[in-house]
């Protein structure tokens, strides 16, 4: 048990008990569109409350919180590590004693017999340690020193595969990664087996050899499950740039208001950048099931997600959901192939597009879309010339629009646009799929409505075959 409770940012526990009012609660605010606003939340998001915050979490980075003489690496400490990490992840900051702290928790992959709690912090410093090698590879060298000695002499194959993963982040050049994936290869004879070391020597190959993106619009003019609206969200390789939504409704044909098309930009950007085959990765390509909403009914998750309900999305082999398949309770729980098939043929050999499968073998879950009550400045990696610094990133969901004044009122938000369209093309109850994918951009802004349009318009409807569920 290597996760901790903030792999999803906050325990969602409270809003499951009360889901089943979840659409009473979505239709409530989505009316009203902002919802009720209450002076405890312009408490949490005006400028001195965030100015708080901060200073809160910057204290919180000093050489001493980092000694490990004085706060070892043991079950006692488990909070206080999980802790200090979370607000390492938060701040990012660019020090040597917390390059070499981490370092020194990372070191621990190759000790035998660990406990759970020192597994948890492990974990979480390689998930931390990740994010701070890839923004400074210069100054983290001691990250990457521990990375490399995980490759050769860790235990667990899948902080190895987070080590090699973690490496691909930074300088290290795409042929000595490929290296390391053959020494790793050497070390676990069986690592096609162990789904992280699987999909990680996957992801090395598309960087050695980036297989061509079939077109888009055999993809935008496919209904993998007829009868279901579908939501698309198209992103760039470069995480760092919004993606753009645009939704189809049951009967194949995509929205539109103003003449235009329907659309919504969301970030998919993971705060520890780690890639989508782990937990807290980056938001992964491919088909996901849209069903019902969380309820969030006050402030007690507010700055994670703001004040609008979440709307729940699932990856195959998942539970919770009720239908991932139209007819069929459950889970997805068919094998690749059935998979494939709700893809138009030229997509379905295509490995990227297929995440959400092997994210959900894994076992990742919880995925979201949600807007945020954190000012999207908190985050040092956002970045303004590339557009996403009014979104905030997650750690693995989509994150709307949602900003607030410095007096704390709502002043912005998308969520009350996706939660009124979902539920109404999903006839009252907000069910249907989610396909995300990434297309070649020109890497400085999202993928234009007139790009997407074209790719709609590019092949006559009449000439599209509609694949069967299998």
């Amino acid at each position: 048990m290597k996760k901790s409770a903030l792999d999803f940012g906050l325990d969602l526990t409270l809003a499951s008990a009360i889901a089943a009012l979840g659409l009473l609660f979505s239709t409530v605010l989505v009316n009203t569109q902002a919802g009720a606003q209450t002076s405890s939340v312009a408490s949490l998001a005006n400028t001195s409350a965030r100015l708080n915050q901060h200073q809160s979490r910057r204290s919180q980075m000093r050489p001493e919180s980092f000694d490990l003489a004085l706060y070892p690496i043991v079950d006692a400490n488990e909070r206080y590590w999980i802790s200090l990490l979370w607000d390492t992840g938060i701040v990012e900051p660019q020090t040597d004693y917390a390059a070499k702290a981490l370092g020194e928790i990372l070191a621990l992959t190759t000790t035998p017999n660990l406990s759970e709690a020192q597994s948890r912090i492990v974990h979480a410093a390689m998930q931390v340690g990740t994010q701070l090698y890839a923004s400074n590879p210069t100054l983290n060298t001691t990250i990457e020193k521990a990375f490399l000695q995980t490759i050769d002499r860790g235990l667990d194959p899948e902080w190895v595969a987070m080590s090699l993963s973690g490496l691909g982040k930074g300088s290290i050049e795409v042929q000595e990664l490929q290296q390391l994936g053959d020494r790793v290869k050497q070390r676990f004879p069986r690592w096609s087996q162990n789904i992280y070391l699987y999909t990680t020597m996957r992801e090395i190959e598309e960087m050695v050899s980036p297989s061509d993106t079939p077109p888009l619009n055999d993809l935008l003019n496919w209904t993998g499950i007829p009868d279901r609206f579908h939501l698309y969200v198209i992103c760039q390789r470069n995480r760092q740039i919004l993606c753009q939504a645009v939704v189809k409704d049951r009967n194949g044909k995509f929205i539109r208001e103003n003449g235009k098309l329907w659309s919504v930009p969301l970030l998919l950007r993971s705060l520890h950048h780690l890639s989508w085959n782990f937990t807290r990765g980056q938001t992964p390509q491919g088909i996901y099931r849209i069903e019902g909403t969380v309820p969030q009914p006050d402030t007690e998750y507010f700055r994670a997600y703001g004040q609008f309900p979440l709307v729940k999305i699932f990856v195959p082999f998942e539970a919770g959901v009720k239908e991932f398949l139209p007819g069929r309770k459950g889970g997805f729980r068919e094998n690749i192939q059935a998979y494939q098939a709700l893809l138009p043929p030229s997509w379905q050999n295509y490995f990227p597009i297929q995440q959400t499968y092997w994210a959900g073998m894994s076992g990742r879950s919880l995925f979201r879309i949600h807007g945020s009550g954190e000012a999207a400045t908190y985050f040092p990696g956002n970045r303004p010339q590339q557009g996403n610094n009014t979104w905030s990133p997650t750690i693995g969901c989509l994150s709307a629009l949602e900003s607030y004044d410095d007096r704390g009122n709502l002043s912005q938000t998308d969520m009350p646009k996706i939660l009124r369209t979902l539920t109404t093309l999903g006839g009252g109850n907000l069910s249907g799929y989610l396909i995300v994918v990434e297309v070649p951009g020109d890497a400085k802004n999202p993928i234009s409505l007139e790009t997407i349009q074209a790719a709609i318009a590019s092949q006559p409807r009449a000439q599209v075959n509609q694949s069967r569920i299998p």
